[in-house]
């Protein structure tokens, strides 16, 4: 590792370790990890659809349907990027961590298509989130904002 990379290690260590402990919500719990297929998810991002608000720190998007997901208590993800509807699997964790996998889309052409792949891409990336009153932030595993969401009806 450089010098460079070196100096910045505590920096990351303590965007980490700040990120973790600025959330509002309760962390998501779930059945242990024991390969059973009974585990549920709770907390305050499940059971609830988030409509994309902004793509990475500042950038909104115009599409004609707003982005949008909602995550179940089994674990399974779907929702529209704009262009194309998604489904896949969700893995909540500890301090706030998520996992999208498995995610598949429709294949429909549109205008917007860059956009949706953004939104798509955004939950691939996501490693950890933040929720702040009715707002969700998607956090990269290098602590950048990938992107926003307000709660939806």
């Amino acid at each position: 590792m450089t010098m460079k990379g070196w100096r910045l290690l505590p920096l990351l260590a303590s965007a980490a370790l700040l990120l973790s402990a600025c959330s509002s919500a309760p962390g998501p719990s779930s059945a242990p990890q024991d390969g059973s297929s009974d585990s549920t998810l709770s907390g305050a991002i499940v059971d609830q659809r988030w409509n994309l608000l902004l793509v990475g720190t500042d950038e909104r998007v115009s599409m004609p349907e707003t982005p949008f997901f909602q995550i179940s208590k089994d674990g399974k993800v779907s929702g529209h990027d704009g262009c194309n509807r998604f489904s896949g699997q969700v893995t909540l964790g500890e301090s706030q961590r998520i996992e999208f996998g498995e995610l598949a889309t429709t294949r429909m052409a549109c205008p917007q298509m860059e956009d949706a792949q953004r939104v798509t891409g955004m939950l691939e990336t996501a490693y950890r989130y933040l929720i702040d009153h009715d707002r969700l932030v998607f956090f990269g595993p290098d602590s950048r904002v990938l992107g926003g969401w307000r709660e939806g009806n």
